[in-house]
């Protein structure tokens, strides 16, 4: 039996919820892979592909239209990642597949919810997804199995820290 789990919210920690599961499964003989939306600084998680067996990591899109409007490259992108993802939840040939930033990408409609919803109800039945962003739909939070919102109460970025090292990136 797999399960559907959404880590959203505006505080930090929703990658590293996903990544600490990561480690978790890969430590106990499972297999995972996670496509990255969006995302395009080099974070220290690309590198976990050549510490840990059984972990893969592909990214999917640019985040330069953040501040502006998405072009249809960055609509395309999203979509092809889509399909390479629903390629690994319908397979069987993963435990954990973990869809980073996919809410964020449904937010600014590269994506919408009918699609994901439907790559979800084709999963393999010992599949386990994880969908990680802020902004999650409300019919991605009815139809998960599991949401955890994570709430920034705190953050010292607003002293003027900058993103760090294997910390926040």
């Amino acid at each position: 039996m797999s399960y559907v789990q959404v880590y959203t919210g505006n505080g930090k920690g929703k990658t590293t919820a996903s990544l600490g599961l990561s480690l978790r499964a890969v430590c106990a003989g499972k297999k995972v892979f996670m496509g990255q939306f969006i995302k395009t600084v080099d974070y220290s998680e690309l590198k976990a592909m050549d510490f840990l067996p059984n972990f893969e990591i592909k990214r999917f899109g640019k985040s330069s239209f953040i501040f502006g409007k998405p072009t249809q490259e960055d609509i395309e992108a999203a979509k092809n990642g889509l399909r390479e993802l629903e390629k690994k939840i319908t397979s069987g040939n993963y435990d954990i597949v973990i869809m980073d930033e996919v809410n964020v990408a449904i937010h600014y409609n590269l994506l919408n919810v009918e699609e994901v919803i439907n790559v979800l109800n084709n999963r393999a039945k010992n599949t386990e997804v994880v969908l990680t962003g802020r902004y999650a739909k409300n019919e991605i939070i009815e139809y998960a199995d599991l949401v955890s919102e994570i709430k920034e109460v705190k953050h010292y970025y607003k002293t003027g820290v900058q993103a760090r090292a294997g910390i926040e990136k």
